[in-house]
């Protein structure tokens, strides 16, 4: 309990609370991103409840991790090595080294999941024989194209990965664990009030589904550069992320506007020439 009220009068304590709750924030940006396009694939009455299961077992599963913390910060010890060294850079930090850790292995493989399920959805979505929008509308079953039960495994699946990622995180930014778990928690309640808002939008916009699905191939691409030691800035990803959404969302309003206007037109009553409404 000293120790407790010791951090709480702390306000070194409170800055890193803080900014860790931000960082889990924008990490669990890529899993709800996953978690969004995976359940919309599932029958509308399950969509809900999926959500909810893979967001519990992000919160399980970063939990967990906590609790073996020293066992997480032994996942970046090297396990094998190829002796690949890339060219050094300006600092002469090689650009990219083959020295694989547990930690790199999960990343690599996480994000070659990332990369086959992305290309898989976004051929699904361009395959001129799957159904088009009309027909899904008319027989909604052919939207569920997976089981419940195959939506939480890949999910789960992808939890792990991103829980890895967001623990070492924060191993990195705060030495007290109390101060981690509660950063957790609290990014993953955001997570869990913004998973229905977001798949409901995603849903919605066919057009944020294929940028979503960008986005996951580029996530998977960042996993697999990270896996063999290529450093690159998170802020550049989700800037170029935040920078696309806005473009995105420029194109939704311009789209909504014009079917706005043309709705207007279609009601209009019409003019003769005489000047007499029809």
């Amino acid at each position: 309990m000293d120790a407790i009220a010791e951090l709480l009068a702390s306000p070194a304590a409170w800055a890193a609370l803080l900014t860790l709750i931000v960082m889990e924030v924008v990490l669990g940006i890529d899993n709800l991103i996953f978690i969004s396009i995976l359940s919309n694939k599932l029958p509308e009455d399950q969509r809900r409840r999926a959500r909810r299961v893979g967001i519990s077992l992000a919160l399980a599963m970063r939990l967990a991790l906590l609790t073996a913390i020293s066992w997480i910060i032994s996942l970046k010890n090297t396990v094998f090595s190829l002796g690949i060294q890339g060219p050094p850079d300006m600092h002469g930090v090689p650009s990219f080294e083959t020295d694989f850790s547990w930690k790199d292995l999960i990343l690599l493989a996480g994000g070659l999941f990332l990369m086959w399920k992305a290309t898989t959805e976004i051929h699904h979505s361009v395959d001129a024989d799957a159904p088009g929008e009309a027909d899904q509308l008319l027989d909604k079953k052919k939207v569920a194209s997976i089981t419940f039960t195959a939506a939480i495994v890949q999910i789960l699946l992808l939890d792990i990965v991103f829980s890895v990622d967001s623990i070492l995180t924060a191993v990195g930014m705060t030495e007290h664990v109390q101060i981690m778990y509660v950063a957790v928690i609290v990014a993953v309640g955001v997570m869990l009030v913004a998973a229905d808002p977001l798949a409901n939008f995603i849903n919605r916009n066919p057009s944020v589904v294929m940028l979503a699905l960008g986005f996951l191939l580029m996530i998977g691409m960042v996993l697999i550069g990270e896996a063999f030691g290529a450093h690159i800035p998170k802020g550049y990803i989700y800037t170029a992320m935040a920078f696309s959404a806005a473009v995105e969302g420029l194109n939704i309003w311009a789209r909504t506007a014009r079917a706005r206007r043309q709705a207007a037109a279609r009601e209009a009553p019409a003019i003769e020439p005489g000047g007499d409404r029809v």
